[in-house]
């Protein structure tokens, strides 16, 4: 499997991505994901090299967004002084479920950020989501808090926010990475 850069004519692709993965979490009974996603929004996190893609062979197999910006509200400004880089939108096609596709996903950005100059991979994580919220935990990551509609740090607002985080390095995650080099994070 390779893992490169989203192009801006993958929107779509990534698009579909999100609604069949909502589709999935409803039948779940998560109400995770059910707003559509603005196709403009996710156009910026491309162009800002943020988004990645898994493919194998002809098919999209799964997508995750890296970024070193932290979502509003979310982490308090000791954590934020701490290099991290954030996971976002980790996505697996169902035709590629139960393969642990996403573990390896997990792995490459924790190596990818320690490339870039993090300590720490952080992401939140649906609060109701429990299901998903232990898989993270199976996967190394350690519990921080959660954070509620109107209990959010740095006057954010926010529906939901289970938060956890695992330090970077590296690990054998298996993808022919094709990805631009990582960016060195800002340095205070």
């Amino acid at each position: 499997m390779i893992i490169k850069n989203a192009a801006p004519g993958d929107v779509g692709q990534l698009l579909v991505f999100r609604q069949e993965a909502a589709g999935w979490l409803s039948k779940l009974g998560s109400d995770q994901w059910q707003r559509p996603y603005p196709a403009e929004r996710l156009l910026k996190t491309i162009d800002a090299g943020t988004v990645f893609m898994v493919t194998d062979g002809d098919v999209t197999a799964a997508t995750i967004t890296l970024t070193s910006e932290p979502e509003d509200g979310l982490w308090t400004p000791r954590e934020l002084h701490e290099p991290s880089m954030f996971v976002n939108k980790l996505t697996v096609a169902r035709t590629h479920a139960g393969r642990d596709l996403g573990g390896r996903l997990l792995d490459w950005a924790g190596e990818r950020a320690g490339a870039a100059g993090a300590v720490w991979l952080r992401l939140d994580a649906w609060t109701t989501n429990e299901a998903l919220q232990r898989y993270y935990l199976r996967h190394g990551f350690d519990y921080v808090r959660t954070v509620l509609e109107g209990t959010a740090v740095n006057g954010g607002r926010r529906v939901s926010g289970w938060l956890a985080q695992r330090r970077t390095g590296p690990a054998p995650h298996g993808f022919r990475d094709l990805t631009t080099a990582p960016r060195p994070l800002a340095s205070d």
